[in-house]
């Protein structure tokens, strides 16, 4: 895991993804319990939590074209919700440069989240977060709507230094055009291609501890550019 200079005006991070077996992760999280800590919502919930993202595309799809193209500066648009809660609702944008990333978000109540989803964005102008301004402005030129469901279950470890922090995302599962956000029925399919896998996420500022490092290391770890959200919707193409 080689570190590089990252790039100008903060607070972008790097990002490193790997698909890795059942038993990889199994092996790292037990090497990591003796060294790194969890953050308090995954204490509070047993280790793991429940994550659900709905993403949001333009008509041509551009987020995900540009993915598949290559193109190393874009964006992703969503809307997450934990343990299926409609008590903390985030929008957030995440800018990828290359293998480093920056996330903005802003809070959204359940009616906020439900005027978005029906394509009136206005509730974002009424916010005094400068983030919530641009969202506004984005929404309106791209013409973004919602487009699939990502459904995970995530284990995270963090250490200080760095701030870092190692995610496994397991059960990765898509409602293929579903965009019901806070149903709890709804039906949701297994990524095949991620079959008996997890996908590995290391985010570090600007070096990844060396002994940390150790600790993630996996003999047939595939290192892979993949996003949950191309995943999720190549059934569609």
């Amino acid at each position: 895991m080689a570190n590089t200079e990252i790039p100008a005006g903060r607070p972008y991070r790097h990002e490193l993804k790997y698909i890795i077996s059942e038993g990889e992760m199994a092996l790292m999280a037990m090497r990591l319990r003796h060294v790194l800590i969890q953050d308090s919502y995954a204490v509070k919930n047993g280790g793991e939590y429940f994550i659900r993202s709905l993403y949001f595309d333009d008509p041509d799809n551009n987020a995900v074209w540009e993915k598949m193209s290559g193109v190393e500066m874009r964006d992703k648009y969503r809307i997450r919700i934990y343990n299926l809660s409609d008590t903390d609702i985030k929008l957030e944008r995440k800018h990828k440069s290359a293998s480093y990333v920056k996330k903005d978000s802003i809070a959204l109540s359940k009616e906020e989240c439900l005027q978005i989803m029906r394509g009136d964005f206005h509730c974002l102008l009424k916010k005094e977060d400068p983030f919530a301004q641009q969202m506004y402005g984005v929404f309106r030129t791209k013409v973004l709507r919602p487009k699939v469901l990502v459904d995970y279950t995530r284990e995270p470890y963090t250490f200080p230094a760095e701030d870092v922090r190692i995610t496994f995302d397991k059960n990765i599962r898509t409602a293929l055009r579903a965009t019901d956000l806070f149903n709890p029925n709804l039906v949701t399919y297994p990524i095949w291609s991620l079959r008996n896998c997890a996908i590995l996420e290391v985010k570090f500022n600007k070096s990844l501890p060396a002994h940390v490092a150790s600790l993630v290391q996996a003999r047939a770890a595939q290192r892979t550019a993949a996003s949950k959200y191309v995943l999720c919707r190549q059934y569609e193409f």
